[in-house]
């Protein structure tokens, strides 16, 4: 199990200590300091089965500096937005965390956070 934090995000240390006291094993992953690549987010959203609209911290200084909210929303600008964060790691939703079998969350509720740990 991998989780991406920004260590100054509440939901991120919350998503942390949830982990810790379920005594799940995992690896943090500082995704600003190690930014995913291109590749990387493709197979994230691939496994979260989102867009990388539906990732994106649209209320970021960088998002309103790009004009993020007025970018098209479709197939064929997948690229772009991915380009975008992977540029701009701040822009993406955290905490992401993708389990072992296979399935990830962006685990931002305790009902998402929940769906990762064992029961």
């Amino acid at each position: 199990m991998e989780i991406w934090i920004n260590p100054a995000c509440s939901k991120c240390r919350t998503a942390v200590g949830e982990l810790d006291a379920a005594g799940v094993e995992y690896t943090v992953r500082r995704y600003l300091d190690e930014p995913p690549t291109v590749a990387e987010l493709e197979a994230v959203l691939g496994r979260l089965d989102l867009d990388p609209w539906h990732i994106t911290r649209l209320d970021e200084p960088a998002a309103k500096e790009l004009g993020m909210r007025e970018w098209p929303r479709e197939q064929a600008d997948r690229a772009r937005w991915i380009a975008a964060l992977a540029e701009r790691p701040i822009l993406i939703q955290r905490p992401i965390i993708t389990a072992e079998d296979g399935h990830a969350v962006v685990a931002r509720t305790p009902e998402a956070l929940r769906s990762v740990l064992p029961s």
